[in-house]
Order: structure tokens, then sequence, then C-alpha cells
């Protein structure tokens, strides 16, 4: 076995490999190069140019965390292959193929795509959940609960007026 140190040209090549492979899993794991993005840049407006850029509900939602009411949506009846966006910045944050009808009135998904999201605890009712927003804008989304379908056991309970939807 050699025990020489390595030098700095192995040390990135070797680097470079584990990145690579990395990059193979979530490409593998996330349905392609076009779902690997890098983190987002944050998206920051003030509350008039929010207000200026949202219709009414959807500042309720993303900017006041409001819930719209449960089988209001027209993305819960989406089901072309396409991405699912935030409507406050056009992040995309879920893809088609991961949405399901969990027959709750909201659009549903068992995953999101990388670097899509954020999470935080919300304790509003009460009861500690588990709240989604926009990784970019910070704009509340919905919440993920542990009760979908496999291959995550998760369900992400999207409120369809804080997303936009882009067909493949």
């Amino acid at each position: 076995m050699d025990t020489k140190p390595i030098d700095r040209r192995s040390a990135l090549g070797l680097a470079g490999t584990a990145a690579a492979g990395a990059l193979a899993w979530r490409l593998f794991s996330h349905g392609g190069a076009a779902a690997v993005a890098a983190t987002p840049a944050p998206f920051k407006l003030s509350d008039a140019e929010w207000r200026k850029r949202l219709s009414p509900q959807a500042y309720n939602v993303l900017r006041q965390a409001a819930t719209e009411f449960p089988f209001t949506s027209p993305l819960n009846n989406e089901h072309r292959k396409g991405i699912f966006v935030c409507a406050g910045c056009a992040l995309p944050l879920f893809a088609s193929r991961t949405k399901f009808d969990s027959g709750t009135g909201w659009p549903s998904f068992w995953d999101h795509l990388p670097h899509a999201i954020g999470e935080r605890t919300d304790p509003s009712l009460g009861e500690d959940r588990t709240e989604v927003h926009c990784a970019r804008c910070a704009g509340h989304l919905g919440h993920v609960f542990n009760d979908g379908p496999q291959p995550t056991g998760l369900r992400y309970c999207m409120n369809g007026v804080a997303m936009g939807f882009r067909v493949a």
C-alpha cells in the first residue's frame, strides 16, 4: 500500500470524482439534469411590491401564511407533464411525476425538487406542524405530513394559489 502524502492534483481529482458521484445520484433520484439546481439566490421585495406582484389571494397565502379553501385550485386537477413553480418568484418546486391525489383538496406531492423548499416548525394550530416555504422568496406554500405514498412516505400539501404550472 502506498503511504506517501497525496498531492493537490490527486486530491482535486478525488474531490471531483466524489462530486460527480453525488451529482449522478441526484440526477438518478430526482429525474434528470433539469431537476438539479444550485441553491437559489434570495428573492426579496418590499410588502408594497409583493402586493403589486400577486393577486390578493396569492398575497394572503404566500406572504401571510393563509390557506386557500380546499378543492378551489385548478392545479389540484393538473395532470400534464411539467413543473410546478412558485407563484411569487417562479422557482421550480415540484415535478409533475411526484404529484398524487391525496383526496384533501390541495395539490399534493411525495417529493420536491432539489434546493426548492425550506421548512420550519408551525405551532399555529396548537400542535407543531412542518411548514413548507419557497427556498428563494420564503413564500408560504403549505405543510408536509408523514402520511404520503412511497417512496418517501411524505405528503407535501400545497396551496395551489401559491404555485404556477409550466408544461414540459
